[in-house]
């Protein structure tokens, strides 16, 4: 009986694999049903989310590193030097962002944690709220906030959504503000919220990501040792040990994704 099983595990396992992508999200999440009908998602999004809302990604040609070098800008020693180029660039980022709409992705993830609730941990690379405005709520944003300030002194957080300076001040101590945004040499906000999310997961989506930088990048690696169904949303594949590739724009294919995810877990 077992020599039958491990032949039919095979063959399942065979016919996934050459599936089409679609197909092969289906059997797999099929198969994560069936070994825990409760099953979680951790979904990661990066800078390609918000493309198609507008707002320029750091990395691409043309994109923001090309014209704001990361040393005069987002760094702590950049700030230190020369807080007001640095609040300017961010005034230009927030003043980007909130003229920005969400998009279908947006709208799509928003639908997926009504269907999923506690079981979605959403997390995001980016610093903009287009999350919050399709109508996600509780999204860890691990780079920071756009719409928040920090007081330097006290490191309390003031919603903001107008320019800053270095004449702004903490409505609470009256110390000098920075934007609250994690900047290079400094930590990643939440991290051990994600890392007991990543454990508990079975599903992991990365969408609009280059999956390049740490500690991000590792989060797909620390994910597939403990198992699980690894889904990829870009225009162009990044090679990482993924499952599933859905290749196209995130506002086409995470509708996709989110369809395939939310019939699963409500059969």
């Amino acid at each position: 009986m077992s020599l039958i099983n491990d032949i039919r595990f095979y063959e399942y396992r065979m016919m996934i694999e050459h599936s089409s992508a679609v197909d092969r999200l289906r059997l797999l999440l099929a198969e994560v049903r069936r070994e825990r009908p409760a099953f979680r998602v951790f979904v990661l999004t990066g800078a390609g989310i918000s493309r198609e809302s507008g707002l320029a990604t750091f990395r691409d040609a043309g994109g923001l590193w090309e014209r704001y070098p990361i040393e005069e800008v987002a760094t702590p020693e950049a700030y230190q030097r020369n807080p007001a180029l640095v609040h300017k660039f961010y005034n230009l980022r927030r003043r980007d962002a909130l003229a920005a709409e969400p998009n279908a992705a947006h709208r799509a993830l928003h639908e997926l944690g009504r269907a999923l609730g506690e079981r979605l941990t959403l997390v995001t690379q980016n610093v903009d709220d287009l999350h919050e405005r399709a109508g996600s709520i509780d999204v860890v944003h691990m780079h920071g906030e756009l719409r928040k300030l920090r007081c330097v002194g006290s490191g309390h957080v003031t919603e903001w959504a107008r320019d800053a300076d270095c004449d702004t001040r903490c409505p609470h101590c009256n110390s000098a503000v920075r934007p609250h945004i994690v900047w290079f040499g400094e930590i990643p906000m939440e991290m051990s919220r994600i890392e007991r999310a990543l454990d508990e997961a079975d599903v992991f989506c990365a969408i609009g990501t280059s999956g390049t930088v740490y500690p991000a990048a590792g989060f797909i690696s620390d994910f597939k040792r403990c198992g699980g169904v690894a889904i990829e949303v870009n225009p162009e594949p990044t090679g990482g040990p993924f499952d599933v590739r859905l290749v196209g724009p995130a506002s086409t294919q995470v509708p996709l994704l989110v369809q395939e995810l939310t019939r699963t877990a409500v059969e």
